[in-house]
């Protein structure tokens, strides 16, 4: 197969693990965090770089103090969205989990950035805007919403007060194109050009083997439209998430949910009608699920050898088809497998039985034939009907390539990857791609 080196610049290389590629086919976007894992966000640009010339643009350079990273393309169109921290960061704002946005960059006016999600931290807030931050930006097939994992600026000022909810992870969704604006009573509210709410349902304290779930997170839309439902009609718009829930014998683990939403030709996508509680929740309660919305709990492992979804960091991702979601756990002798499990559930299935751990997180080939991800130092692709493995990419020490990200491209001929790779500068993240065969 062939392998071939895309960037070369000495700085830092990071791919998302999902949505890395334009819809053309022709470009990969990526940030430029220094660290090989990303963990310190510290990047000052967003870019793009050509595949099959190496030529790059940058798509957005921060400006005043904020840093930019974790970038996802729309499969639609020239936008692309991306995580963007606190201009004039301060001692008590400065860049976390709960003080970042989402904005949007088109390719066709670079360094332009589009507000996604509004924000509010005054109560009473302000509907479809929200109270903290947003992370790992990915937009549904359509290109009309984009999905995210969410934390709470409010509860977390006031962790541990008497009477408040605590501030957990959850997943939201950002309705494009119906702009909300705020008040400006707060120095860090801001106008958001999506309606955005929280689509998931969290307990402080799950009980012991309930169905309830403390973290929600590593969310993947299911289906190029959806899901078919046991009576032959399509759910149209769904979920599949991590959720974290507590096991008969007090074990924290984590497990496969699912979370419908309504139909997206409503107003607002459907997603502006309060639920079971304020959709901006309250100054000591955390923000509710409009109505319409339903959670499901889709895998029961805690009598497992080994339960709930383990393995390295990873998102769920579904088939094309949406029949399949898969995920990582480690079989009976502790080696990491990839399962899958229907979206209307019953028993998850093994895919493979390696010998080895997959060592990344994955992607399905448009096709919905394929998956792939690192096994034993290699890009490999794994047949979607029986498991059998291919290697891409020669077996390698280290640097082999990198875990967090394993992308097809949108015709399914390409693997995208990351490497460490030495210089006389230092030793860098760079961009990969390999051949996929026919």
């Amino acid at each position: 197969m062939t392998e071939r080196q895309i960037t070369s610049a000495p700085h830092g290389h990071l791919l998302t693990n999902a949505g890395v590629w334009t819809g053309d086919g022709e470009w990969l976007v990526y940030d430029i965090r220094s660290d090989a894992a990303g963990a310190s966000f510290d990047g000052t640009r967003i870019e793009r770089v050509e595949v099959a010339t190496g030529r790059v643009e940058v798509l957005y350079e921060s400006i005043e103090g904020a840093c930019c990273g974790v970038v996802t393309v729309s499969p639609v169109d020239d936008r692309v969205v991306f995580i963007l921290g606190p201009e004039h960061p301060t001692a008590d704002w400065c860049y976390g989990p709960a003080r970042r946005r989402g904005v949007i960059v088109r390719s066709g006016a670079p360094g332009v950035i589009e507000p996604l999600d509004a924000r509010d931290l005054v109560p009473p807030c302000t509907p479809g805007a929200l109270r903290g931050g947003t992370h790992v930006h990915q937009f549904s097939p359509d290109g009309r919403l984009v999905s995210f994992t969410y934390e709470d600026a409010l509860l977390d000022t006031a962790a541990g007060a008497a009477g408040h909810q605590r501030n957990l992870r959850a997943v939201g969704v950002s309705v494009c194109g119906r702009p909300v604006t705020v008040p400006r009573s707060h120095p860090r509210n801001h106008d958001g050009n999506a309606w955005s709410v929280l689509v998931t349902e969290l307990e402080d304290e799950p009980a012991c083997g309930s169905d309830a779930t403390s973290r929600a997170c590593e969310e993947a839309w299911i289906g190029a439209a959806g899901y078919r439902r046991s009576d032959g009609s399509r759910q149209q718009r769904a979920l599949a998430f991590q959720g974290t829930v507590v096991t008969p014998d007090g074990e924290a683990i984590s497990e496969v949910f699912v979370v419908d939403l309504p139909d997206a030709d409503a107003p607002a996508g459907g997603l502006d009608t309060p639920g079971n509680g304020p959709l901006v929740g309250t100054p000591t309660t955390r923000p509710h699920p409009p109505a319409g919305v339903v959670q499901r709990r889709l895998t029961f492992t805690a009598r497992r050898v080994h339960p709930g979804i383990q393995g390295p960091r990873h998102w769920l991702r579904s088939s094309r088809d949406g029949d399949r979601i898969a995920f990582l756990a480690r079989d009976e002798i502790g080696i990491v497998q990839l399962l899958t499990v229907s979206p209307l559930g019953g028993e998850p299935r093994p895919l493979t039985r390696l010998h080895a751990s997959i060592e990344s997180a994955f992607t399905w080939s448009p096709a919905g034939d394929r998956l792939a991800c690192v096994i034993d130092g290699s890009v490999c692709l794994v047949d979607a009907r029986d498991g059998e493995i291919s290697r891409l990419t020669a077996r390698a020490g280290e640097p082999g390539p990198r875990p967090e990200a394993c992308v097809f491209s949108p015709d399914g001929r390409r693997v995208a990857y990351v490497r460490r790779v030495d210089s006389p500068a230092g030793e860098f993240n760079q961009l990969f791609t390999v051949d996929v065969p026919d």
